[in-house]
């Protein structure tokens, strides 16, 4: 088998010239199946592309298996040399016995419990370890499991490395659109709509009464569709957002921000594969990680981009989180004081809660 990059190098020397696109564009299509190259690599995503796809653009069946490097760890890998960092992305061989349907039950957590693998999987070196960071980086914004087909064509879609990091690592935003939102309970409402540059992500501020030139309470929330909407016992999520309003109305007024990061990060439908692990026995961050992802996959660096265009640089930081401290004093928000958020755990969320202080670190 030929190293990855010299495989990419024979194809598109001579190929058709590839026009860089937005991140926006790559996401959507890694969503809809649709191959992407990405720095020195084109990838499609495991769960999204067809049959149809792979016959036509891998008629060999000869295309590697890019995994983060949490996922092959959870496989097992983590004593080969080629797998043992689980921060670094690991390129698995393409064998005989691996057909889609394989590799698909291979990439799903919810198999590792009964599947039998037919034969070993062989981690290959990496030559493009950027770009291979940067394909699995696009898939968890995507919301896409962390695993992807390695393919040898080009595409007509292409977004650089640097691209990549800066998506994930969202700062710049723009103002959308601002308007009136009278809300129950609350006086003197205004909705403000933002869109992320880099990946065009849609997040909203609610802006509540006027702190009255002192650094106002602020909140930072992520989606949490589960419990915000449907009110799940699993997390404590829906509870923290309603009391985070009443918090700030009483404070005289502050910003609730609403950030598109469902799942710590890693997208709805990962949280629910999250879910079923749990199901299994395991703890959020467990479930996580043998997902493929961090245990935290989220940035603050929107938030503060958010709130300096609201013109806020200093804020009192309604969270128990340290993460959000830091990511915030990183983007130059300064935060003059925190304040605890704590809601009442129930049966279906107690584990969850210990969780988050004993593994996540989050504060009493």
């Amino acid at each position: 088998m030929p190293r990855l990059g010299e495989a990419f190098r024979s194809r598109s020397a001579g190929g058709r010239a590839v026009a860089l696109r937005g991140v926006a564009e790559a996401i959507a299509a890694l969503r809809t199946g649709r191959p992407v190259t990405v720095g020195a690599l084109t990838i499609a995503g495991v769960e999204t592309a067809t049959s149809e796809l792979l016959s036509l653009l891998d008629p060999e069946q000869a295309a590697p298996i890019l995994l983060s490097g949490e996922r092959a760890s959870a496989l097992g890998l983590g004593n080969v040399r080629e797998a043992a960092d689980p921060a670094s992305p690991v390129l698995i061989a393409r064998e005989p016995w691996l057909s889609r349907d394989q590799v698909l039950r291979l990439v799903d957590p919810a198999s590792d419990f009964s599947r039998f693998s037919e034969g070993p999987l062989e981690p290959v070196p990496i030559e493009e370890q950027t770009s291979a960071s940067a394909a699995i980086t696009l898939a968890r914004l995507a919301g896409l499991m962390p695993a992807l087909w390695v393919l040898r064509e080009t595409t007509t879609i292409a977004v650089d490395v640097e691209a990549v990091a800066a998506a994930s690592q969202r700062s710049a935003v723009t103002i959308a659109a601002r308007a009136r939102l009278p809300v129950a309970h609350l006086a003197d409402t205004q909705i403000v709509a933002f869109r992320a540059d880099e990946d065009g992500s849609e997040h909203v501020a609610l802006v509540i009464g006027a702190p009255g030139g002192k650094p106002p309470l602020v909140r930072l929330h992520s989606e949490c569709l589960t419990g915000d909407v449907f009110g799940s016992l699993k997390c404590d999520c829906g509870p923290q957002l309603h009391a985070a309003l009443r918090l700030i109305a009483e404070a005289g007024g502050g910003v609730l921000l609403y950030l598109r990061q469902e799942g710590r990060g890693i997208g709805l439908a990962n949280k629910i594969r999250a879910y079923a692990l749990q199901d299994r026995g395991l703890d959020t961050v467990e479930a996580n990680r043998r997902l493929g992802f961090a245990d935290d996959a989220r940035d603050y660096g929107l938030a503060a981009g958010m709130l300096q265009a609201l013109g806020i640089s200093r804020v009192r930081l309604l969270t128990n989180n340290p993460g959000k401290l830091r990511g915030l004093e990183r983007a130059g928000i300064e935060v003059v004081e925190r304040v605890a958020h704590h809601m009442p755990a129930n049966p279906h969320n107690a584990d969850y809660l210990a969780t988050k202080r004993k593994k996540s670190g989050h504060l009493d």
